[in-house]
């Protein structure tokens, strides 16, 4: 997306109300997380997604899930072996040594903080990766009618065992609540799936997103997906 990092080690989510289980350890695991209240922010100005890694957890169906801004020290392994799986790697196109990952983290985490790489820890397991950006300042707002502090997402599910499930969904709704939760000033989440990856786009239906529109991107066509604010409770 040098020989490949060695991959990940699956997470697997707490059933609901069972106690957290820890991650379990591999060549391609990061380090283990600290709990709520310790958890370090990645070096970034926060004003302009309202700090995200201040937001707090989620409760879902699968547990509690929150975001934790991406540390480069800390995570990059587990991400780049992420980028190395096949079925990811078909759609983020960063397969390869951990510098092509880091390449793609280092302007994100150097950034004005328009846009913020976080790891998804589900239950106290980093399971997915994520990244909520300003969509309204971003080259996304070029080819739709962007409103202003529209917040984009886009996401990753890190182990084969963590996908096909429905996990996607019930965890794409919970981050599109914590984005209109946190940011008062957002009237929509958007997001751009790559046409070709239909579950990803089932995912985002399920999850009350709209499809808007289609939308021709670098290197994709993509389905302009959204979630209003006015509609959360209904859809």
């Amino acid at each position: 997306m040098a020989a490949a990092p060695a991959p990940a080690v699956p997470a697997v989510p707490a059933a609901p109300g069972a106690p957290a289980l820890p991650a379990a350890p591999g060549p391609g695991a990061a380090a283990p997380l600290p709990r709520r209240g310790a958890l370090p922010s990645a070096p970034q100005r926060t004003e302009l997604l309202d700090d995200v890694g201040g937001w707090g957890p989620a409760d879902t169906p699968a547990g509690a899930f929150r975001l934790v801004p991406v540390r480069l020290e800390r995570d990059l392994r587990l991400v780049a072996g992420w980028m190395n799986d096949p079925v990811v790697a078909a759609f983020w196109g960063l397969a390869g040594p951990a510098g092509t990952t880091a390449d793609h983290l280092r302007p994100q985490l150097d950034g004005d903080g328009r846009s913020v790489p976080c790891l998804g820890v589900l239950s106290g397991t980093p399971m997915s990766y994520w990244e909520v950006y300003r969509a309204d300042l971003d080259p996304l707002s070029r080819h739709y009618p962007a409103l202003p502090h529209d917040t984009g997402i886009h996401l990753l599910i890190g182990g084969s065992a963590d996908r096909g499930r429905g996990l996607g969904t019930v965890l794409l709704r919970a981050v599109a609540d914590l984005v209109l939760d946190n940011r008062p000033r957002c009237r929509r989440v958007v997001a751009e799936p790559d046409l070709r990856n239909t579950a990803s786009v089932a995912a985002f239906l399920g999850a009350g997103f709209r499809p808007a529109a289609e939308v021709e991107l670098p290197g994709k066509r993509a389905a302009l997906m959204v979630r209003d604010r006015e509609l959360r409770h209904r859809m």
